[in-house]
């Protein structure tokens, strides 16, 4: 679905079909390297990324406790239907809702994503097969009978009541 706010994400049908078609090489993302077999991310920037956080981030922490505080119950890195090595940050198991909470930089956000210039031709392939990531694991949970909701990093302040909403609606379409 990747339905983000405020315009924030726009993926077309050619973003959706390359993300069915999208290798599963990691190849395309290895960081290029120099003579002698360095890691052109080498130094400080490459000692920073290594440390970045791919769960358990802080606006995903916030709106678990948010989620929690309002009485809603949830799993935490749930299993995606049809590609177990993929996972939803919050899964409702019960009515099929799975939310995700992406991060500005690494999914490319219009309003917040930055572009590093270090290897800039490097960082723009690893964001747009993180973006056709996306659109594959929507799609594959669609065809799970799925509901999909991302949120961006930055949307903490309505992010919960989001995520009520969705959930009451997919509550109700489900015991139809």
């Amino acid at each position: 679905m990747l339905e983000y706010t405020e315009d924030c994400y726009g993926v077309g049908k050619d973003l959706e079909e390359s993300a069915v078609s999208a290798p599963s090489s990691r190849a395309t993302v290895t960081p290029p390297r120099q003579d002698g077999g360095t890691n052109l991310l080498a130094g400080p920037a490459s000692s920073r990324m290594s440390r970045q956080r791919t769960r358990d981030t802080e606006p995903e922490m916030a709106l678990r406790r948010e989620l929690h505080a309002r009485g809603m119950r949830y799993r935490v890195e749930y299993p995606v239907p049809g590609n177990r090595r993929r996972s939803i940050d919050i899964a409702f198991v019960g009515i099929r809702l799975a939310v995700f909470v992406d991060g500005c930089f690494w999914h490319g956000c219009p309003r917040h994503g930055t572009w590093p210039m270090t290897n800039a031709e490097w960082w723009e392939n690893k964001i747009q097969m993180n973006r056709a990531r996306d659109a594959d694991t929507d799609r594959l949970l669609r065809e799970h009978s799925w509901e999909s909701l991302r949120l961006w990093e930055h949307e903490s302040a309505t992010a919960a009541d989001r995520v009520i909403d969705a959930y009451i609606k997919r509550r109700m379409a489900v015991q139809r």
